[in-house]
Formats: C-alpha cells, structure tokens, sequence
C-alpha cells in the first residue's frame, strides 16, 4: 500500500500529464513541419498510437500518406521498416524465412520487416489477399509463427498502413478481418490554399523530414499510453457509447453493426483524445470526434455492393440520445 497522501498522487499525476500534454504539442507541431494544413489528421494518427492500435490512411495517390508515415516515424525515433506492397508479395517476404546455413548445417530463420516497431505496410491494398493475411496475426497478437515456432514482436508495435481508394486499378480490396484490425482509418485530403501556396512557394516539405529529431523515446511512450487507460469513462459515457453500438447492430442502414473489437477501439481512441485535450475523463464530444476514423471503415451500408464503406454516421450519432457529463 503506498504511503503517498491521495492529494499528493493526484499532485504528481496531474504533473505526469502535464508533461505529456507537452511532449505531445512538441510531436504534433514536427510532423507538421512536414504534413502542412493537417493538423486534426495528425492528431488523430497520434491518439490511435497512445490508444495502442494500428492506423489505415487511405486516400489518393500524391496526397501524402507515405510522406506522413514517414514522419511519424522519425518523430518517434523507433525502428521502422517499410514495406512495398506489390501484387507478387508473398508472406515470407513480410514475417521472413528460413534459410539453410552451411557452416551450422542448420535452417536459421531470417526476420522479415515486420520485425520493427513502426512499420509500414505502404499501398497494403495492392498485394493480394494471401500476402495481406500475414499481418493479421502480427496486428492482433503481436506475435508471427513461422515454422511451428511462435516469435514476439518488438514493442511497441505500430502497423501505419496506406491504400489508394477501391475504385483505384490494381487494388484488391482490404477483407473486414484486416480492416477490423485498424484502430482507426484516416483521410487526408486535398490541403486548403494557405498550406498549398506554402508548398508551392517553399521548398518540398518532405526534405525536412530527415532534419527532424525523435521528440519522444519509449519509456515516455508507455506512460502516456498508461495515462490513457487511466482517463475515467462515467458510466453515463458507457451508457452513450452502447447506444451507439446498439444502433449500429439492429440499423437497416448497415449489413453489420461494430464488433465488441470496435466498442472497445471506441473507448480507448475516446480515452486517448480526452487526454490530448488536457482531461482526465471522457465527455461525449470526444467519442463523437474520433467516432469517424474508428468506425466508417467498419461499417457498410446495407445498400452498398460496391465495397466502399465510407458510411456517413450523422443519422447513427442522431439516433443515440446524448448525454451529459
């Protein structure tokens, strides 16, 4: 039992998130040295990693999905490993293989990238089915099997994948196994006038992103994921959030409600942003900002044959009674 005064412990908490917030403006404020006019995408690409989850960023070629992933990772200053998703790739070429050794007269397996803590899965949505399915095990479990042998992955393990739209050629679209794994989807978008001109009239932002220093280190990466899981969800929120989920599930507007994995990446992206506000409790406002990135990719309109599942949620946020604080 600690000896430290309750005032004293909620004194060093409040420090400890002070901290955070700091480290946090410091991480958002980099990437958009390089990630001009996008700050609410940064933000959100920050919260599904404190959340501890995995992010899909999908929009059109040239919008800068790639250049962002990038970014983040040398923000973050962890390992990081890229991966071209082509329509040849094949699994060995993701988790690795074993090769013989003439000098062991052994098979010694070869670690493939995604054995890296941020790793890339750039254009996910071009290799083929059988080669996407070799991260789900790794995206869930944080582990691979390869030879009947089961390997952990590095922690922590951040999965930053991008895909061009489904109308795109070349695409095989993304199963809902795979997309369920996703904390969140984002979209970036064309960017406004005033961060355009200031591409256009600057140097190519990407040429800062191998000048800018890694703002956080890991162990400063697992208290502000620790201070997440601590951020208070009322009951009331709870009440909130499973209507919500209720909806989704008996709705004639989508084929399929959230999974309880979806409800629990609704709580913690919510958790997350709370803290990034400068809370220390969830308010509906937060489940309704992050609610779009987590749960548009896992909904599909009950109309919809064409696999798009940009499912708009205004009538599935008016049909849940709202609640205060």
């Amino acid at each position: 039992m600690s000896n430290t005064p309750p005032n004293s412990r909620a004194v060093d908490d409040s420090r400890a998130r002070a901290v955070s917030r700091d480290q946090i403006t410091q991480m958002v404020d980099a990437v958009e040295r390089v990630v001009l006019g996008k700050r609410t995408q940064v933000r959100l690409a920050l919260a599904c990693l404190f959340a501890g989850g995995h992010l899909l960023i999908e929009d059109l070629p040239g919008m800068g999905k790639t250049t962002l992933a990038r970014t983040l990772s040398t923000v973050l200053g962890f390992s990081f490993k890229r991966i071209q998703f082509t329509s040849d790739l094949l699994p060995a070429d993701i988790i690795g293989a074993s090769v013989f050794d003439r000098e062991r007269g052994a098979f010694e397996f070869q670690p493939g990238p995604v054995f890296a803590q941020v790793v890339l899965a750039d254009e996910i949505n071009r290799a083929t089915p059988k080669a996407q399915s070799a991260l789900l095990e790794a995206m869930e479990e944080r582990q691979v099997s390869a030879d009947g042998v089961t390997m952990p992955l590095p922690a922590p393990f951040f999965v930053i994948a991008t895909q061009n739209p489904a109308s795109q050629a070349g695409t095989f679209a993304l199963p809902e196994s795979q997309l369920d794994r996703f904390l969140m989807r984002i979209e970036l978008g064309y960017p406004d006038q005033k961060a355009e001109r200031q591409m256009l009239m600057g140097q190519d932002p990407r040429r800062f992103i191998d000048r800018l220093d890694a703002v956080i280190d890991l162990p400063a990466l697992q208290r502000i994921q620790c201070q997440v899981e601590q951020i208070f969800v009322s009951d009331s929120l709870i009440d909130y959030l499973q209507r919500l989920l209720d909806f989704s599930r008996q709705s004639s507007d989508f084929n399929c409600g959230l999974s309880p994995r979806g409800a629990q990446a609704l709580k913690r992206a919510s958790q997350a942003w709370a803290l990034m506000e400068g809370r220390d409790y969830v308010i509906p406002e937060d489940l309704q900002r992050v609610l779009p990135a987590v749960a548009e990719h896992r909904l599909r309109g009950a109309s919809d044959h064409s696999g798009h599942r940009g499912v708009s949620l205004a009538r599935l946020l008016a049909d849940a009674v709202d609640v205060t604080e």
